[in-house]
């Protein structure tokens, strides 16, 4: 199975900070820039930037919620996301087995010389 990996979204999750907000989200159900700062070492105003990001690349999603916006993950996304992930973990595995059977015919060659 070959998934093509979404830049731009994996930049959205290569930040810490963000992932960590996705962990909250996730744990919370749903949550505003405000009560995320809460948890986070960062501004409110941060927490809102990072919230852009993450909704550009489809990972959460907003409502309105009185002066604030109400935002939980897109699930449908982030199973994407965790898809990405397992097609490149696969192919670096398959990278891997390679390199180490040709780096053990190498030495089964260098053993045969002897």
């Amino acid at each position: 199975m070959s998934t093509a990996v979404d830049d731009d979204l994996w930049s959205a999750i290569g930040d810490p900070t963000r992932r960590r907000m996705i962990d909250l989200l996730l744990a919370e159900g749903q949550g505003t820039a405000t009560t995320l700062s809460a948890h986070l070492p960062v501004t409110r105003q941060a927490v809102a930037k990072h919230l852009v990001v993450l909704d550009r690349v489809g990972l959460v999603r907003s409502e309105p919620s009185g002066r604030e916006k109400r935002y939980h993950v897109d699930e449908a996304q982030l199973a994407r996301a965790v898809a990405q992930l397992n097609s490149v973990g696969a192919m670096w595995d398959a990278r891997l087995r390679r390199i180490k059977s040709l780096s053990e015919a190498i030495q089964r060659a260098k053993n045969t010389k002897k």
